[in-house]
């Protein structure tokens, strides 16, 4: 009965041990902006959850003059960054490397083919929207041919604009450089996952970086959520070929051991 158990789990084990090595291979983004740690007792054990700052919302409107919010696009992986169009120094070449970011994202690579937008939202929100009004934001964007389906320049209120940059987002935290709190000029992109948590802080003047926050887009796309049940299970229910190497070793298990048996007399 042993060799039978033995012959019937281990191709079992084998595929659960690969399956649980390939999930926690790859190095996902950390998580930013801890707002609290709880604990409760489970099972009689204590369990320690981190929980983690939840973007809030903010509704602004874009560059097509339509009013829009942060939760509009639920599901999608956002990359936000600052800038104001009067700029003359690092936002031209920020806004390009954001562009080059959006076109890497051409559906199967083919240039020919439209950007696939059901990935990742692209948002650039105005420093100075006062000056920067939805038609000036069009003209900005057609300079650099943003796809408008999923890349909104954001102009607005400006003190609820400061109050997202600085409460929501906290770049001025992680910017190498100063941040001025009466006008926000950085060069950072900040990386939002599909819950509205910051995953990253990137330098959008840094070849390396923005190479690190495409890559970071690609990971957080496979990243599942915790709170669903497991499928492994149902997988290896429906992996025919793992129950068919299991139902040929059961056959070769029996017939070894009449084999033996007609040995043992």
């Amino acid at each position: 009965m042993a060799g039978l158990a033995i012959a019937l789990l281990l191709p079992v084990v084998c595929y659960l041990i690969l399956k649980y090595e390939s999930d926690n291979a790859v190095d996902m983004p950390r998580r930013y902006l801890l707002d609290t740690v709880v604990t409760h007792v489970d099972k009689g054990k204590m369990i320690t959850d981190s929980i983690w700052h939840k973007t809030a919302n903010i509704h602004l409107q874009n560059q097509l003059g339509d009013t829009v919010s942060l939760y509009d696009k639920p599901g999608k992986i956002m990359v936000i960054d600052l800038f104001f169009t009067r700029c003359g120094s690092i936002c031209p070449k920020t806004t390009a490397n954001m562009a080059k970011l959006q076109q890497s994202f051409i559906t199967g690579g083919d240039t020919r083919n439209k950007i696939d937008t059901s990935i990742v939202q692209f948002i650039s929100l105005s420093i100075d929207p006062e000056r920067d009004s939805a038609p000036v934001l069009k003209a900005y964007a057609d300079k650099f041919h943003v796809n408008h389906d999923n890349w909104w320049m954001l102009t607005g209120n400006k003190d609820s604009i400061y109050k997202f940059v600085f409460e929501e987002l906290k770049v001025d935290k992680f910017s190498q450089e100063p941040v001025n709190p009466d006008f926000v000029h950085t060069s950072l992109f900040t990386l939002i996952d599909k819950d509205y948590r910051v995953r990253g802080y990137y330098d959008g003047l840094d070849s390396s970086d923005l190479s690190k926050l495409a890559r970071d887009i690609g990971v957080l796309m496979l990243e599942k959520d915790k709170k669903q049940k497991s499928e492994v299970f149902s997988e290896i229910l429906n992996l025919s070929w793992l129950w068919l190497i299991i139902v040929l070793l059961v056959i070769f298990f029996v017939l070894y051991m009449k084999g033996r048996r007609k040995i043992n007399g």
